[in-house]
């Protein structure tokens, strides 16, 4: 019998998941759930022939660095991998594979959730209920915005951006998108979707956006103070994204000057801080970064990194490898 491969897990994960990694691998759970430190992850490269990150993990040149020999995959448990140095993985010949494709859903669900819930006010409604504030219906009380008609400006039309798209036509938003490239034309036809290669020109329009692009050299701030102010006074943003994609900063600012209408973030710049200013406001809803948080879609995440492992320890591509140029 071949010598099981020796999977270092940074995170507790659903008990399933957990289940399977020990009947195929020689697995190391975090049974505590305590996050690695620095000097954890060091320690787990130099022993792990597999290492299974998470997102808030960072796998970064010094950590790589340090790896030992029998370091050969890391497994990303999650769809993003800007917490992982790819270029310096792939350049020690240490592949990289996440789990894309199993969160569209369930992300594209808190985005909804989220465009429908800022403008409505609906966490502001709570709150009154749970001060014992009500005292009955009034024409002119908790007036919030239509979202019906509305101009929707999806940035980055993948495949959550356009699971975002399909749900918003069901509620009666005009679907706008900036891409790196137009989507398919049957796509396009399909949600009723305007291609806009400006994006600045696209945000001056809208009445609300969403971020569903990653985070990569190229999209960090890509909603820069400067184009923050492009968009108009009554405009909502939605993230479920990365928080690094938005100066988190300027939007803290305009959101406090009335500049923008309100904001609905899953993420954040700076996870887990958040800016004070976002906390203070009665026009933002803060989430903790739940936007995938659903049983069945961790399973699923799960299910993606044990196929990833099998199939490299099987001597085959796995088949979610992230090479630098996808990035």
């Amino acid at each position: 019998m071949s010598k099981k491969l020796k999977v270092v897990v940074t995170r507790r994960l659903p008990d399933p998941v957990e289940t399977r990694l020990r009947e195929l691998f020689d697995a190391e759970l975090n049974v505590e759930d305590k996050p690695f430190s620095a000097d954890d992850l060091v320690a787990a490269v130099q022993r792990a022939d597999v290492l299974v990150p998470t997102v808030t993990d960072r796998i970064d040149g010094r950590v790589l660095s340090r790896a030992g020999e029998q370091l050969r995959l890391i497994a990303q448990f999650g769809a993003g991998v800007d917490n992982i140095d790819v270029a310096t993985a792939v350049q020690r010949g240490i592949t990289v594979t996440n789990t894309p494709g199993v969160l569209t859903e369930d992300t594209a669900d808190m985005t909804m959730a989220l465009i429908l819930a800022v403008p409505r006010r609906i966490v502001e409604g709570v709150k009154v209920i749970e001060r014992d504030e009500f005292v009955g219906w009034s024409p002119t009380w908790m007036m919030g915005r239509r979202i019906w008609g509305k101009r929707l400006g999806i940035i980055g039309m993948g495949r959550i951006g356009q699971a975002v798209a399909r749900r918003a036509r069901a509620f009666g938003l005009q679907i706008h998108y900036h891409n790196r490239r137009k989507v398919s034309p049957h796509i396009e036809q399909e949600l009723e979707a305007t291609y806009w290669d400006s994006l600045d020109q696209m945000l001056s329009r809208m009445d609300i956006v969403s971020v569903n692009c990653p985070h990569t050299p190229a999209t960090y701030h890509l909603l820069s103070a400067r184009r923050l102010a492009l968009l108009k006074p009554h405009a909502y943003v939605v993230n479920t994204a990365r928080g690094e994609v938005i100066d988190e900063a300027a939007l803290a600012r305009m959101l406090e000057k009335g500049e923008l209408a309100g904001a609905g973030l899953d993420v954040f710049e700076h996870e887990p801080a958040i800016n004070p200013k976002l906390k203070k406001l009665t026009n933002v809803v803060l989430l903790p970064h739940m936007g995938s948080g659903t049983l069945e879609g961790r399973i699923d995440m799960g299910e993606k990194v044990i196929i990833n492992i099998k199939t490299f320890a099987d001597g085959h591509k796995p088949p979610d490898r992230v090479i630098p140029a996808m990035l």
